[in-house]
């Protein structure tokens, strides 16, 4: 019998009705560096493992694996907003960190190992994003972009969202100057810990904080827990293992 992918959920999206996954390292068929549940044929994975694992994500979102949409992610604040029309193979040369939709029978994803990724869904309209956030696309807005795109094809939503697994506080340490950055982008100062002996900075309490300064309630949001580089059974994690490593899939369907 076949593997099934695994993946974490979000108690507050499924509650609402959106199928969506943040998928663990777990499940697939990729080897070696990539074993086993790997997304990325640029980390150097084989495109028929790739193929193989999109197909086993496609069966947990409940759509045909075609259908699951990502971009080239650049670390910057672009959002791409899908029709439905488009074509997996040409979308993933299209540059942005964050997908926008409400078609039916696609689901909007973001590839990470390390970056946060965040799902976003409107209550009322059933509208989506998947945004992926590394600490450039942070500092540059990328969560603010993909709700100012989502509230473009949705105005007036009741947005909830969850924040997956990625590199945690104690895991990301930094340099002055990217803290320094950091900070200077975060609307809560808070997010540096500078009792080590270099800064370590809490990505998921700097976008929450700008997750509320769009509106979101604490209710609102959800914390899917997990360190990419403290939990190497779990996740994959460029920082823990370098460019020859997997990537994960973090994904979200429209609900209708």
């Amino acid at each position: 019998m076949t593997e099934r992918a695994d993946f974490l959920e979000s108690g507050l999206l499924r509650a609402a009705g959106f199928r969506h996954a943040f998928f663990t390292r777990k499940g697939g068929v990729s080897l070696g560096a990539y074993s086993s549940l790997s997304f990325s044929v640029a980390a150097g994975d084989s495109d028929a493992n790739v193929a193989e694992n999109l197909a086993r994500a496609a069966a947990e979102l409940g759509v045909a694996s075609p259908r699951i949409h990502f971009l080239s992610q650049v670390h910057g604040r672009i959002a791409q907003t899908l029709s439905g029309g488009e074509v997996q193979s040409s979308l993933i040369q299209r540059e942005g960190d964050a997908l926008v939709s409400h078609a039916p029978g696609l689901a909007c994803a973001v590839r990470s190992a390390d970056c946060v990724p965040v799902l976003l869904a409107d209550r009322r309209s059933g509208a989506v994003a998947a945004v992926h956030a590394g600490w450039r696309g942070a500092v540059a807005g990328i969560v603010s972009s993909a709700i100012d795109a989502l509230r473009a094809i949705a105005p007036d939503p009741d947005l909830i969202a969850a924040v997956g697994p990625h590199i945690s506080l104690d895991a990301f340490e930094v340099s002055e100057d990217v803290a320094e950055a950091l900070v200077a982008a975060s609307l809560d100062p808070r997010i540096v810990d500078r009792s080590r002996p270099k800064p370590h900075v809490d990505l998921r309490r700097m976008l929450r904080a700008e997750l509320h300064s769009q509106g979101l309630a604490h209710s609102a949001i959800d914390d899917v827990w997990g360190c990419t580089v403290s939990e190497p059974e779990r996740f994959f994690s460029f920082r823990r293992d370098g460019k020859a490593s997997g990537r994960h899939l973090s994904a979200i369907v429209p609900r209708l």
